[in-house]
């Protein structure tokens, strides 16, 4: 009995390391694709030229603050990868037995921004890890961070922190104040839902998970946060 329950073991061991190793393989294929088509460098370059490209010394320290409180907490602790959101992503997921969380780090997802569809797909997944490890390795953080607020999807046809700005409070995005900054900065988590006049509502509701985030990891106080979310500030949709 011993003897068999070593085997069934060994096997499984066996084909887990398979099956890992096809993934592994499978998402190096994809990435190789991707940056055989256009290079990392002038994929990024071609972003900076872009007329709407805005720095990161250009950006309010609050939005810059909302953005990795409620995205990436660590961002700038770790090398493109958050082992421990990771982790946990896995567990959720084994346990749905999906793909229903990605522990994405903003690297991460400025990888998948920049080659990838939203589509989910473990070899998808693989892909952007290399691409992170490619991110990591030629841009400093900041540079990151500022590629990725000029990248992401803001719902209503918007791309990046200067469309966002423009198209919900009429202003450049150096203009933001706090108020606008927090909100903005919940937007890309799901823009269908929350760029929508009528889901004004599930917008603010997410504004207040970025405002406690920002509470949590001590960017703000909790009576910071208090006066932003009371604030009166009219939204355009």
């Amino acid at each position: 009995m011993k003897h068999l329950l070593k085997k069934l073991v060994f096997l499984l061991v066996l084909f887990v390391l398979l099956v890992a190793g096809y993934l592994l393989y499978d998402g190096y294929q994809l990435y190789q694709h991707a940056i055989s088509q256009t290079s990392l460098n002038e994929k990024i370059e071609s972003i900076r030229q872009d007329h709407s490209y805005v720095s990161l010394s250009d950006l309010p320290q609050t939005y810059r603050d909302a953005v990795i409180a409620i995205e990436d907490h660590r961002f700038y602790q770790h090398h493109g990868i958050d082992i421990i959101s990771t982790l946990r992503a896995i567990t959720v997921n084994i346990k749905s037995n999906s793909l229903e969380q990605g522990g994405s780090t903003i690297t991460q997802q400025l990888a998948k921004n920049l080659y990838f569809t939203q589509e989910k797909k473990f070899s998808r997944k693989i892909a952007e890890l290399f691409l992170s490890f490619d991110l990591e390795k030629n841009y400093s953080k900041d540079d990151i961070l500022e590629i990725y607020v000029n990248t992401i999807f803001f719902g209503r046809g918007g791309t990046g922190i200067t469309d966002a700005s423009k198209t919900f409070f009429q202003k450049n995005p150096s203009d933001l104040n706090d108020y606008e900054s927090t909100f903005l900065a919940g937007i890309p988590n799901a823009p269908s839902i929350y760029s929508s006049e009528r889901n004004l509502r599930l917008a603010r509701e997410r504004q207040k998970q970025v405002l406690n985030a920002m509470v949590k990891y001590q960017k703000i106080t909790q009576e910071k946060a208090d006066a932003i979310y009371a604030f009166d500030e009219k939204v355009s949709f």
